[in-house]
């Protein structure tokens, strides 16, 4: 069945986030707060560690770097549309909207598990590709694996934050059903070379994510959101330059 994967990982984030609100009740307030911070090192590691991962290139025993320029550009183009728009803002207010209807807590705490979780869950290249590989073949492994790992994240984070971190399955269901669905037109255009820019700019800002989570910052992440889009655009007139 196409667009199997988008709905388990859509589920598993909604079930994540229960199971998490119901531990919230039994975790001292204390607590919650160190692991918040715990969860936020961890974060800050995985995204440095994957950009990492496709900016250094290591031939003949030497360590070259590629896609700092891009990065640069994609992130400082990306967030000028970002505040333009505010879409940090539109989230707020839709976060603000469930809170009213689903939640007796602060709409405010609601609001921030809700954007912390969708853009944990949506940024990065595995859901495009997992949902490509659904859309074209047929195949859903890579969001199976991709809902394994969002269950455990998303249940932590609801620890801390409240119910709020399940309707990321929300956002989740609509980003990787709507690419699933038009896999076979965005296939063509999505080169790896594009893939790597995406998984690039995509980790650097989940070290974002876990910096906001570990010190407390208020960066405006969701902002940042079309540079994902600005690395298509890049990378197909200049390259991982």
């Amino acid at each position: 069945m196409v667009g199997i994967g988008a709905l388990v990982n859509a589920s598993t984030v909604a079930v994540g986030g229960i199971i998490g609100y119901l531990f919230q009740r039994i975790i001292p307030i204390k607590v919650q707060k160190t692991v918040l911070q715990a969860i936020g090192l961890g974060i800050i590691f995985i995204g440095f560690s994957g950009t990492l991962s496709k900016m250094l290139v290591i031939k003949s025993n030497s360590v070259s770097t590629i896609g700092t320029i891009m990065l640069i550009v994609t992130l400082a183009v990306g967030t000028i549309f970002g505040e333009l728009i505010d879409i940090n803002a539109w989230l707020n207010n839709l976060g603000k909207t469930l809170a009213q209807y689903f939640s007796r807590e602060e709409n405010s705490r609601f609001s921030e598990g809700f954007i912390i979780s969708t853009l944990t869950v949506c940024i990065g290249a595995m859901g495009v590709v997992g949902a490509l590989q659904d859309g074209l073949n047929h195949d859903p492994s890579i969001l199976f694996t991709k809902s394994v790992i969002d269950f455990i994240v998303i249940l932590l984070f609801a620890a801390t934050y409240g119910i709020g971190c399940s309707f990321a399955a929300i956002p989740i269901l609509i980003f990787e059903g709507s690419i699933t669905l038009l896999a076979t037109i965005i296939k063509p255009f999505l080169t790896s070379d594009m893939l790597s820019g995406i998984s690039l700019v995509g980790n650097t800002l989940i070290t974002l994510i876990g910096i906001n989570m570990l010190l407390g910052s208020k960066i405006k992440i969701a902002n940042l959101l079309p540079s994902l889009l600005i690395v298509i655009i890049y990378v197909h007139f200049w390259g991982l330059s």
